[in-house]
């Protein structure tokens, strides 16, 4: 199976005076603003590492989840916060981490098989296979 996902980007100015809108082929974005000072200063608003750490939350959260229930564990709830490192290197700016903070409550899990379990939902959801990051995790049950 292949399946096939859509964003578009549309930028018009230089750098630092330009101005863009991210929409997404679903609808849930539909030309939110993004610039240079929403994404390198604090202007509110959207950014790309913003939205590449909501992808990636929810992707791991998800995988994390058919992971449990192929062990036999259901979690209550799970709560997953990506915070992903825009770094200036040589060369440009790079995404260099992402760090992943999930505290979970799943009912019949000890601490031993939760964090297996997490970390091979970090190493094998697709979004953190795209990523070129070193990509951390701190997982805790809540129960």
């Amino acid at each position: 199976m292949t399946i096939h996902r859509k964003a578009r980007a549309i930028w018009s100015g230089g750098l630092k005076d330009g101005k863009g809108e991210l929409s997404t082929g679903s609808g849930t974005l539909n030309q939110v603003p993004y610039s240079f000072s929403k994404r390198f200063e604090d202007e509110p608003g959207t950014n790309p590492e913003e939205l590449l750490g909501a992808a990636h939350a929810g992707c791991f959260t998800m995988a994390l989840s058919l992971i449990l229930g192929e062990a036999g564990l259901t979690a209550n709830k799970m709560e997953t916060e990506a915070k992903v490192t825009l770094e200036q290197v040589e060369g440009g700016f790079a995404i260099t981490a992402v760090h992943l903070t999930l505290k979970a409550d799943i009912p019949g899990a000890d601490d031993a098989t939760f964090q297996d379990l997490a970390a091979k939902a970090k190493e094998n959801c697709p979004v953190s296979k795209v990523l070129n990051a070193e990509i951390s995790l701190d997982a805790s049950l809540m129960s």
